[in-house]
């Protein structure tokens, strides 16, 4: 096992992205307003109906002008045909849109679904910006985190590059509505939205009756040595999962102060089950051998329970299948399988 594979759970989260708001629309919008409200269907986007269901509300209209999290903003003409993706958040959201024919390029990180592993590799934490190019692409979506030399690369030779940075499962919803609407794929993405919501209903309603004193205290550790406070989309799930999360007075990533986690005392620990050191030992096995955590309820009822961090670190589709894990380790009496 690759020893650097323990820091992926940081990058993965880094990498998070969101789409910010357009002229004339909210957070989650991209149309410049100039758009009638029942939107003639585009005959000029080169696509196939998308069903006859599909009102012409549902279909984007073009030119579509767009501006992301730094502010850059971009207009479209048509549906972007050549997509590279530097997130697996995004990959995984292209995918759930449809759009798998349209990617030609994807980051070293990838691994789901499985066709992902046929695309053409972009690089990792250095982005390959000479394969970028020969992808050819029409839009490229990165992370907010990018390299800002490889941005400036890109953008000089007029490739667009689309940086977002969701923080909160809102957020990630309109990101994918966002990614929806620039590639004329609204209905599809109205559907993962919608699924994605239900999931989360089926949660908040599962644990809405917990009073306080009922409600377990929540360490999550995610990378070996390494929490989240305030600030941090895992926080936020920890809260919808009806926890709370005992480092929720510190803001961001932080190291952890074994003393102050042993004090807090938490009833459930919960950390990334995929990610082991070079020794191939998980952060479980870390977080027993320290010294004096036996003594935390959590160590001690055995309830010290790994989760799948690609579902809780990457803030696309899937990201509410990982609300319902997390919800059934916190709660397996109210969450059923």
């Amino acid at each position: 096992m690759n020893k650097f594979r323990k820091f992926w759970g940081i990058w993965l989260l880094a990498i998070m992205l969101v789409v910010m708001a357009g002229c004339g629309k909210d957070a989650a919008g991209t149309n410049t307003g100039n758009a009638p409200a029942q939107q003639e269907q585009n005959t000029q986007t080169g696509q196939g109906e998308q069903g006859d269901s599909a009102s012409d509300a549902q279909r984007t209209v073009y030119p579509l002008t767009v501006k992301d999290v730094t502010g850059a903003e971009f207009t479209f003409e048509a549906p972007p045909q050549r997509i590279v993706s530097l997130a697996p958040s995004e990959t995984e959201g292209l995918f759930a849109l449809g759009l798998d024919e349209q990617i030609v390029g994807v980051s070293d990180v990838d691994d789901y679904p499985e066709a992902v592993k046929d695309k053409p590799r972009m690089g990792g934490f250095q982005v390959n910006v000479e394969a970028v190019i020969a992808a050819k692409p029409e839009l490229v979506l990165a992370g907010n985190l990018i390299d800002p030399a490889a941005v400036k690369s890109l953008t000089d030779l007029g490739i667009k590059v689309y940086q977002s940075n969701p923080t909160n499962l809102d957020e990630t919803l309109a990101n994918i509505r966002a990614v929806g609407e620039i590639t004329d794929r609204q209905k599809e993405a109205e559907e993962v939205v919608a699924q994605m919501e239900k999931e989360r209903d089926m949660v908040l309603d599962a644990v809405k009756s917990l009073t306080p004193d009922q409600k377990k205290n929540v360490y999550i550790e995610f990378s070996p040595g390494w929490t989240v406070g305030k600030g941090v989309f895992m926080d936020e799930l920890i809260t919808l999962a009806g926890g709370e999360n005992v480092a929720s007075d510190l803001e961001g990533w932080n190291e952890i102060n074994e003393e102050n986690i042993i004090k807090a005392n938490p009833d459930v620990i919960l950390f990334a089950k995929n990610v082991v050191d070079e020794n191939n030992k998980t952060i479980g096995d870390m977080i027993k051998a320290r010294g004096g955590w036996d003594q935390i309820t959590a160590v001690k009822e055995d309830r010290v329970i790994g989760l799948d961090d690609n579902l809780l670190s990457r803030p696309g589709p899937r990201v509410t299948q990982g609300l319902i894990e997390m919800a059934r380790a916190i709660y397996p009496e109210l969450i059923q399988q």
